[in-house]
């Protein structure tokens, strides 16, 4: 683009131990071989697919959503990179049906970062991996603190990206070209990227860690939903002290999807979640008090007053025993919030001091993120098993092998086992 050449990874590439040092690091503006074109036609959707499929070894692959614009989480931009086929942007609202692309990316093991946020717009698209790397649970199982693409790219190949465009509204048509530079690059390095790291996993045995982390995250099923999203509005507690606040929360919140859904707007710009709140507040009792309030005074908000009076008016009509309760239930298999244990499950509370102090301790000890070493839920269904035992005055097993085993039923993978059961086994002794 500049004339100037393109600057090469560090020579030898850095590790968490020691990483290159920040002196050493070098911008890495431009792609290397310039700025593809963006492949939104099927006919170039097919050139593209038959040379990522000619192409050889892993494929880099990243994804563009429209987070805070758009309804949904669907990809607008898919970016791909393979040695012999090079950078491909592929917008997939003009690329046609993608079946093609599908085929060529089913069988090479894909390279991700943070693979968990972009997999499943990926795979609403009909693009699905049978193996994968992610770099970013790489540099987690490797102590990194900072474990963002562009640290770990500074970190280990001495190389810094422009990073500008993260939160920007990929939905845009056309693409600035200082977005697609920044798209194209985050792909750009993530095959040398995940060379070194798997060097490194290798060197610090944790190689099997690794590959048993990139399965699970591939092939976990879907979570389920989880009952009353109405109620994770942020600052709702104000709103869920009465069973009508929560009724006329709930309206609104039904009344704000739908609507977001039809005009594919993220649901905070179609009224703000503050609104919500202070609607279900106040619990007004006219559609001329609910416009009053401060959070109803925007354009987009008393642009459709109709609508969030008849929502509100809704709520206010329910029968006593139509309305939700203040507290939400618990899901199948959900346990109740951990901060109300001390109230009202002490032994359990008291187990679970104990299991997060064992695996935090053991997690230090590794260098990793504790809840990586075992996830927070599994954490608190160990404990809640075994402090309700108590409870009740009924035994459970202990020994490292049945603590195994439970370990097992709450999706702990094999690595994960071998390195918490034996602490934990002593803690809960």
């Amino acid at each position: 683009m500049n004339g100037a050449p393109t600057p090469r990874p560090a020579a030898v590439p850095g590790t968490t131990q020691s990483p290159v040092p920040a002196h050493e690091v070098i911008a890495y503006p431009h792609p290397a071989e310039g700025l593809p074109p963006v492949t939104d036609t099927p006919a170039a959707l097919a050139r593209a697919a038959a040379a990522l499929e000619s192409g050889v070894g892993p494929i880099a692959v990243d994804a563009e959503r429209a987070s805070g614009f758009r309804y949904g989480q669907d990809a607008y931009l898919v970016q791909l990179r393979r040695e012999g086929a090079g950078t491909v942007l592929v917008d997939p609202r003009g690329a046609g049906e993608l079946s093609a692309l599908a085929t060529a990316l089913d069988g090479p093991e894909w390279v991700l970062h943070a693979a968990d946020q972009d997999l499943p717009c990926l795979k609403a698209l009909g693009l699905c991996a049978r193996e994968m790397f992610d770099t970013e649970l790489a540099a987690r199982l490797l102590g990194r603190k900072h474990v963002g693409l562009g640290a770990v790219i500074e970190q280990t190949l001495g190389l810094r990206l422009a990073k500008d465009h993260a939160a920007a509204d990929w939905s845009t048509r056309p693409l600035p070209e200082s977005w697609l530079v920044y798209a194209a690059l985050d792909v750009e390095l993530l095959l040398p990227l995940r060379d070194a790291l798997d060097q490194e996993l290798r060197s610090a045995g944790r190689a099997e860690w690794a590959a048993q982390e990139f399965a699970y995250v591939l092939n976990r099923p879907e979570r389920p939903s989880r009952p009353d999203p109405w109620r994770r509005i942020p600052r709702s507690g104000t709103a869920l002290r009465s069973p009508r606040s929560a009724a006329v929360l709930r309206e609104l919140w039904a009344a704000r999807e739908e609507l977001a859904q039809q005009l594919d707007v993220t649901p905070s710009k179609v009224l703000p979640h503050r609104a919500l709140v202070a609607a279900a507040v106040v619990r007004p009792t006219s559609q001329r008090r609910l416009v009053a309030l401060r959070e109803f005074s925007s354009r987009a908000a008393r642009q459709h007053q109709e609508r969030w009076w008849q929502a509100v008016e809704r709520a206010l009509a329910l029968p006593d025993n139509q309305l939700p309760p203040v507290h939400a239930p618990l899901a199948p298999g959900e346990l109740p919030q951990p901060r109300s244990w001390s109230r009202h499950h002490p032994e359990s509370a008291a187990a679970l001091e104990r299991v997060r102090g064992t695996v935090r301790e053991r997690a230090e000890q590794l260098s990793i993120p504790h809840e990586l070493l075992l996830g927070t839920d599994a954490q608190r269904h160990l404990a809640w098993e075994f402090g309700e035992a108590e409870a009740a005055g009924r035994h459970v097993e202990s020994s490292v092998a049945a603590v195994s085993e439970r370990l097992k039923d709450l999706e702990a993978r094999p690595w994960q086992v071998e390195q918490i059961a034996a602490p934990l086994s002593a803690a809960l002794s």
